[in-house]
């Protein structure tokens, strides 16, 4: 496994910022190392020291004492949320402080006439659609785990709904940011478009904790959908299963959802959660709209299927039989482990244009399948986008430079097909080469040179994004 250092003693902080800290913040400064390793550790299969401190902030005054006083002292501020990343966007490669913001967990305002929300940085993507169901509304963002709100808009996340709802991006329409200077600034309004200068709020959106610390998050809300079916499906092989999905959103079906499992997902699901769901490629779809527009969009979907052998269907109508059977997408991460007992998981996210996405994933499986290494696949296949988890034992070396190479070969499969190399999980630590690969020199310069006015000590969680 990597390890970009070996675990050690914090080195200490300068005294005057530990005084500052400690008498701000008493016991919600902690430095003992089973909190600070907490803090040091995500889904990723990097290896590095825990920060030097945690500071738990409850405000957005918290945020902003603790970032001006990192900036004058030159210490790393590292945003933390719920800690799900899977790219090391949380490590603490050059130490400094984990901010963590998981006590912000407010909802600040429904706004159910105008369909926005503002909520803290902290609220868990379950506990906002808990919070906002009574008002008829709910938030389509899933990107599987409960992930944070802050965490979603810093990655610029998407997930199963991306297909019908979009992603962060289209959805955020304003947040409350603390710069690196410690400066609390706003951006955007809760006015559905604006021509307003520069688009900061976009700016901020995806850009991994690197320019500031969002702390306040304005989104959009979506009416409940009248009526909701679930549909799976079983195809004799992955090919199958992906050209539905393409001839669906060729013909214009408004599909909700439309999820690929492969047959090692399926089986990991079956044996960790006692299902029996048959074991080959699988679609699982979700329709949102009228009793009468479900029921055709269904209907339409089915057709598509059967032209590509799709078989056995089986569909779901009350909210308890939809979640039995979205309980195979959502636990296929976990469950997919269990197939090789104290492995890590060197996940990728390319995304393609749909029509190149079939070329994609059987080359992809190809390849994976002629090395040996275990491997499960699922995506968000409604907008080109899927995840290949390779599973390597961390003891031994040749395990992780093999998925790395099939991870790089699957990379310039879909920037040749004119796709990106993360379609959601963002840069952080793992992709940095890539970025420099699809993006170009001249564009990463740029976005360097933003990096610079916006952060010119380098505090904001460094190491991430750009190589070197």
């Amino acid at each position: 496994m990597t390890n970009l250092n070996e675990p050690t003693a914090p080195p200490p902080l300068l005294e005057a910022m530990r005084e500052a800290l400690s008498a701000r913040f008493g016991g919600r400064l902690s430095t003992a190392l089973g909190v600070r390793e907490q803090h040091g550790r995500d889904e990723s299969p990097f290896d590095v020291p825990p920060p030097d401190a945690v500071v738990f902030a409850e405000s957005t005054e918290d945020v902003a004492f603790v970032v001006k006083l990192a900036n004058e002292h030159g210490v790393p501020v590292i945003p933390y949320g719920a800690g799900s990343s899977l790219e090391g966007h949380l490590l603490a490669v050059q130490g400094g402080i984990s901010v963590d913001v998981s006590r912000m967990n407010q909802v600040l305002r429904v706004n159910a006439e105008d369909l926005t929300v503002t909520v803290q940085a902290g609220v868990l993507r379950e506990q906002l659609n808990r919070e906002v169901r009574d008002t008829g509304l709910f938030f389509p963002i899933d990107p599987g785990a409960n992930a944070s709100i802050g965490g979603m808009a810093a990655t610029r996340a998407s997930g199963t709904n991306a297909v019908r709802y979009g992603t962060m991006r289209e959805n955020v329409l304003g947040l409350t940011v603390v710069t690196a200077s410690g400066e609390v600034v706003h951006t955007g309004t809760r006015a559905r478009k604006s021509s307003a200068g520069y688009d900061l709020t976009r700016l901020f959106v995806g850009s991994e904790g690197t320019l500031g610390v969002m702390t306040e998050i304005t989104l959009k809300l979506y009416p409940l959908p009248q009526a909701v079916s679930a549909a799976v499906c079983h195809f004799p092989d992955v090919a199958s299963a992906v050209n539905t999905t393409i001839q669906i959103i060729q013909m214009g079906v408004p599909i909700a959802r439309c999820e690929l499992l492969d047959t090692n997902a399926i089986r990991a699901v079956n044996r960790a959660e006692k299902m029996t769901l048959t074991e080959s490629p699988m679609l699982l779809m979700e329709f949102h709209g009228s009793d009468a527009g479900v029921k055709e969009q269904a209907e339409a979907v089915q057709e598509i299927a059967a032209e590509f052998g799709g078989q056995a269907f089986e569909w779901a109508t009350t909210p308890e039989a939809r979640t039995r059977l979205w309980t195979a997408r959502h636990r296929a991460y976990l469950s997919g482990l269990q197939m090789k007992p104290g492995c890590r998981s060197v996940t990728t996210d390319a995304c393609v244009p749909i029509s190149r996405l079939a070329e994609c994933i059987v080359e992809t499986v190809g390849e994976v399948e002629a090395s040996g290494l275990p491997y499960f696949i699922v995506g968000h296949v409604g907008d080109g986008n899927f995840h290949v988890a390779y599973l390597i034992d961390p003891a031994i070396p040749a395990e992780r430079e093999l998925a790395e190479r099939l991870n790089h070969q699957l990379v310039q499969r879909a920037l040749k097909l004119e796709g990106t190399c993360t379609g959601e999980h963002g840069i952080g630590l793992h992709k940095q080469g890539f970025l420099l690969e699809e993006a170009g020199a001249s564009a990463v310069a740029m976005m360097r040179e933003i990096k610079r006015a916006l952060d010119p000590r380098n505090i904001m969680n460094p190491g991430k994004i750009f190589a070197g």
